[in-house]
């Protein structure tokens, strides 16, 4: 417990973050005494004096504090020293957001305002229950969901990003933070003088990024791995255990495969090398999902799915990638061997490869030095908001490209959208091609080609110009918003050192189109040439490339392993 002199002291000039009041019945239910006694067999009853700290930002949170006497006050700390009340909680409330069914780290600090009586329920027994208890289970994880919710759209909580709001560093990191589903607010250094300072003393130039994590720590234009180890969210220990199932890809099929592996009783381990969703996470709007009759973003859906498996006890490593896969020891104990980029190696009886394709860069002049300065691969409303009544260019014919051009539509003056082809028929939804056609600010140019970026290092991109394929006209536009969706290469580098078999476009191929490097071993029909090693979304060869197919591969896949595993089984038991 926490003594008085853990209480943060320093009062704040901000007001409380504005919550949304339209569902906090929802956000904070008061359970009844019949629930408490329901939830007393999976917790343990702790007190607290007054002014003990129940937990702290960016340490990791114990659970889900049932109150049962007192009131406990939650606060966010912004970085520079200000604490904002966030909102009291009485008898009968508990004290948890969506982080603590994994025991990521607290997001707020939390304080007992008198003298409490609580019922802890750490996050293994906080699954436990959401399962055994569904009806309650299903109250508590809307609330759980929603608090998360409105600490995003309140920008309550989690690390402070100091800089120039348009500057590549700070659009950099928190669109990685807001594709994770991670609150963080911007503090303008042009407009806060506490944040100037803090700059000026760590030394930073007029467009470079501070990052203030939530315990406090400082980092100068940090990556996005440093950024991650810093809040806590991917953690650094070893996992010496042997897992059921490591599912490399955190998209739809990733997650698929998770949510079924891990319901049914599979241990399993999934990691991403940047953020849960995939491709389909930068989706402004799919429509075509069935159940969906409105349309979910990408984010919205993959975020469901992401909470879904850490209720059955996935284990998430995001951001982490992968380096390597050795096979050599699955003749021999039954495993495989994934060796990290941070050089921890973990071990499964089965692999399941949806690390599915990386984006596609267009041959053209200075590209890279754009790149998060005005030319972007995905179109989310932080993108949008950059180009409110502007005129941009977006670049590809797909469906992705449609969705994201309907989107820009509603934000951006004008949208030209170029494809290289004579029209869009070939390659794209022809519900988006009605969207297109019936918006009158998106201007398609068919045969078109980007071929010059315009700009410098200073004001980063600034005109745009195309050029007609069989004409050869060009036009120059002053342009500082650029949206490339042309296509994705798969991910697949990292299988090379196992001899992964692969079509002549590097998808990785299964079932009978492959021979096993064991003869006598017939591969599942999502299965590799190595047994266990399963693959299944954008990453297949053959694959649909649509979310629904996707998600259906990602649940086909755990039928397979349970097969793999059972004669895993019986040949150890005959051994």
């Amino acid at each position: 417990m926490a003594d008085d002199s853990t209480r943060p002291q320093t009062p704040s000039p901000q007001t409380p973050p504005a919550l949304d009041t339209s569902r906090r019945h929802q956000m904070f239910p008061v359970l009844t005494a019949a629930e408490i006694a329901r939830i007393h067999r999976f917790g343990t009853v702790l007190q607290f004096k007054k002014g003990d700290r129940l937990f702290a930002a960016g340490e990791p949170g114990p659970g889900m504090f049932v109150l049962l006497k007192g009131s406990v006050t939650i606060t966010q700390r912004d970085g520079l020293g200000h604490v904002v009340p966030i909102v009291t909680q009485g008898p009968g409330e508990f004290l948890a957001e969506v982080g603590q069914l994994s025991g990521a780290p607290a997001l707020v600090d939390g304080h007992a305002e008198e003298d409490v009586d609580t019922l802890l329920v750490p996050p293994g027994q906080l699954r436990a229950l959401i399962i055994a208890e569904a009806d309650l289970g299903e109250r508590l994880v809307r609330a759980l969901i929603l608090r998360r919710v409105a600490l995003i759209e309140a920008g309550a909580s989690g690390p402070v990003l100091i800089g120039q709001p348009q500057s590549a560093g700070v659009i950099r990191l928190q669109s990685f933070l807001n594709r994770n589903g991670e609150p963080n607010h911007v503090i303008d250094i042009t407009q806060d003088a506490d944040a100037a300072a803090l700059a000026e003393q760590a030394g930073a130039a007029a467009t470079d990024v501070l990052a203030v994590c939530p315990d406090g720590s400082v980092l100068l234009n940090p990556s996005e791995d440093q950024l991650a180890r810093c809040m806590g969210m991917v953690d650094t220990a070893e996992h010496d255990e042997l897992f059921d199932v490591i599912v490399v890809g955190a998209g739809p099929a990733g997650l698929a495969t998770a949510v079924y592996a891990a319901s049914e009783g599979l241990q399993v381990l999934v990691l991403d090398c940047r953020a849960y969703g995939g491709q389909a996470g930068a989706s402004a709007r799919i429509e075509n999902y069935l159940g969906f009759p409105t349309g979910i973003s990408g984010q919205a859906l993959a975020g469901r799915a992401y909470v879904q498996a850490q209720k059955f006890g996935v284990e998430m490593l995001i951001p982490a990638q992968a380096k390597s896969l050795d096979c050599a020891h699955k003749a021999i104990k039954g495993e495989l061997h994934l060796k990290l980029t941070d050089g921890r190696s973990l071990r499964a009886k089965t692999v399941v490869v949806a690390s599915g394709a990386r984006y596609r860069r267009p041959d053209v002049p200075d590209l890279e030095k754009f790149e998060g300065r005005g030319v972007w691969y995905w179109a989310s409303a932080l993108e949008a908001k950059m180009c409110s009544q502007t005129e941009v260019v977006l670049v590809g014919g797909g469906n992705s490209a449609g969705q994201a051009a309907v989107f820009l539509s509603q934000h951006a003056a004008k949208v030209n959208m170029l494809v290289r082809g004579p029209s869009l028929a070939a390659s794209m939804s022809r519900y988006l091609i009605d969207r297109i056609e019936a918006a009158p600010n998106i201007e398609l140019r068919p045969h078109t080609e980007v071929v010059q970026l315009h700009g410098d290092d200073d004001t980063g991109l600034s005109a745009v110009t195309w050029r007609h394929r069989k004409n050869g006209n060009e036009q120059e536009a002053a342009v500082r918003n650029v949206f490339l969706f042309v296509g994705a290469d798969p991910e697949t580098s990292w299988l090379t050192t196992c001899g992964v078999a692969i079509d002549a476009h590097g998808f990785v191929m299964t079932g009978e189109s492959v021979t096993c490097k064991h003869s006598d071993y017939k591969p599942a029909p999502l299965e590799t040439n190595i047994p266990g090693l399963f693959a299944i979304g954008d990453v297949r060869s053959g694959s649909v490339k649509r979310v629904g197919g996707a998600i259906g591969e990602g649940a086909a896949a755990v039928a397979m392993i349970h097969q793999h595993l059972a004669a895993m089984d019986r040949a150890a038991a005959t051994a």
